[in-house]
């Protein structure tokens, strides 16, 4: 989803609003230098599975209910789409111990982030931004990028498309304001396709 090279897999790299997702457990096992940070960091491992085993149902029904909205290409259908989560969860819940000590997860949320100007050299977002365009309005989009801009040199936000599958109405205000503070902006065009329409990615780079 992210047009990933493997020298790009090498660099510092932040995983924002990563929640129970398995890149940061995948990345250490191959060396890789790998930030994840998500509010639900404050939990122990347990009560983050509990959340998602709680959740997922209800997600997984919507998902049912209109596969319309879906691409199953990656995913074979729902149910595969729900194995496929779990086994994500089952090796983040492994990672997550050892890697909140290690410094690999930590507690934070967009907009604002305990980073240094410059920490990372690439910012990876997905699903936060602009998928939730109903409940985040456009001030946070602006904040979160701008602060995604501030942390690291490239940053990258995927999918670019709400919940009902349609271009999410922030994204050219959003490319505005990141080129308005001197960052280069574009949409680029992704192999990776859940969401029907949901294969592009947002890049913006420090000029």
């Amino acid at each position: 989803m992210f047009n990933l090279t493997e020298s790009e897999m090498g660099q510092t790299i932040l995983g924002c609003g990563d929640g129970p997702a398995s890149f940061n457990a995948e990345m250490a096992a191959r060396g890789g230098q790998v930030i994840s940070c998500d509010p639900v960091y404050s939990g122990e491992a347990g009560d983050i599975r509990q959340r998602f085993e709680a959740g997922g149902e209800a997600i997984m029904s919507q998902v049912r209910q209109k596969p319309q909205n879906y691409v199953w290409t990656y995913h074979s259908d729902p149910d595969d789409l729900l194995r496929n989560r779990r086994a994500v969860m089952k090796a983040f819940v492994a990672d997550y111990p050892v890697g909140r000590r290690q410094g690999r997860y930590v507690a934070a949320a967009l907009p604002r982030l305990p980073f240094a100007d410059g920490h990372f050299e690439l910012a990876l977002c997905s699903h936060l931004l602009f998928l939730y365009c109903d409940l985040l309005p456009l001030e946070f989009h602006l904040s979160a990028a701008g602060e995604l801009c501030r942390v690291a040199r490239d940053v990258r936000i995927f999918p670019l498309v709400s919940l009902d599958c349609r271009p999410s109405p922030y994204v050219d205000a959003v490319v505005a304001h990141a080129r308005a503070v001197g960052c280069q902006a574009e949409i680029i065009r992704v192999n990776y396709e859940l969401q029907r329409n949901g294969n592009q990615m947002m890049r913006m780079r420090q000029r």
